[in-house]
């Protein structure tokens, strides 16, 4: 009979000043950081990496089988950096053979309650999911972007660096870097300022963010001819690179 100890597989890593509490299972080929704080009824369910520090609540189920029908059992994985937290019911899903056979999630993100990652997605680092955000599989999140309540990735697409999804927007095309998208069907709504003044870019720098947000909405241009306006600007302008490359590495379309 099982008492309220946590279920430990003997293959399992456990690091130094690790805690983890009753009623929870760790599986076979979990390898979990110093510093970890893992909260009672935890599943994570096996082939599973979790950096330093990373703290994880109830419920959370953290490196189950990918919800995919060509998954049949094969190996995969999921790899966590450092300091990450993953709230109450999250659902954090390994990889598939026919995506590389890994979900990566970066560092410093913050996976509020019922949110859900999908297989083979790549996460970067200080990304916000809000509580029942969900990605589908092969979703790229960028840095410091933010999912808003409930909004919703459609299957292999972009969320770029420092953008931001609205509560409620389902996404079926790429959203390039610094973008704020709100809405069903999502559209457009400016440029994520408030995120940029929190993180120290200059008024100057938000300007010229702003004027290239104009030339690629604004100006009824195709995405070849705005490209080849913002391109000068880059010399004055470092951070406009960071949007030009979102924009040259969507292959789905970008949301106009």
């Amino acid at each position: 009979m099982i008492g309220n100890e946590p279920v430990i597989d003997p293959s399992a890593k456990i690091g130094k000043d690790v805690a983890i509490g009753p009623w929870t299972v760790i599986g076979p080929e979990v390898e979990i950081g110093d510093g970890c704080d893992i909260a009672s009824h935890v599943v994570i369910k096996s082939h599973t990496r979790l950096g330093k520090n990373n703290r994880i609540f109830q419920f959370a189920s953290v490196g189950e089988d990918p919800s995919d029908k060509k998954y049949h059992g094969e190996v995969s994985w999921l790899e966590m950096g450092d300091n990450n937290i993953v709230r109450e019911g999250a659902t954090l899903h390994r990889g598939t053979e026919s995506g590389g056979g890994i979900t990566r999630i970066g560092s410093d993100n913050l996976f509020m309650p019922y949110t859900h990652v999908a297989h083979d997605c790549i996460l970067g680092n200080h990304i916000i999911f809000s509580n029942n955000a969900a990605v589908s599989g092969h979703v790229i999140v960028e840095d410091w972007a933010i999912l808003s309540g409930y909004a919703g990735v459609y299957q292999f697409l972009r969320i770029g660096t420092h953008s931001f999804v609205g509560g409620l927007t389902h996404i079926n095309m790429d959203v390039p870097a610094y973008v704020v998208v709100k809405g069903t069907p999502a559209q457009p709504k400016g440029i994520n300022i408030t995120g940029l003044e929190r993180r120290g870019f200059s008024k100057e720098s938000i300007r010229a963010i702003r004027q290239a947000y104009k030339i690629i909405y604004r100006q009824g241009l195709n995405i070849d001819a705005a490209l080849k306006q913002l391109e000068p600007l880059v010399k004055e302008h470092a951070e406009l690179q960071l949007l030009i490359d979102s924009i040259k590495a969507s292959q789905k379309g970008i949301i106009r």
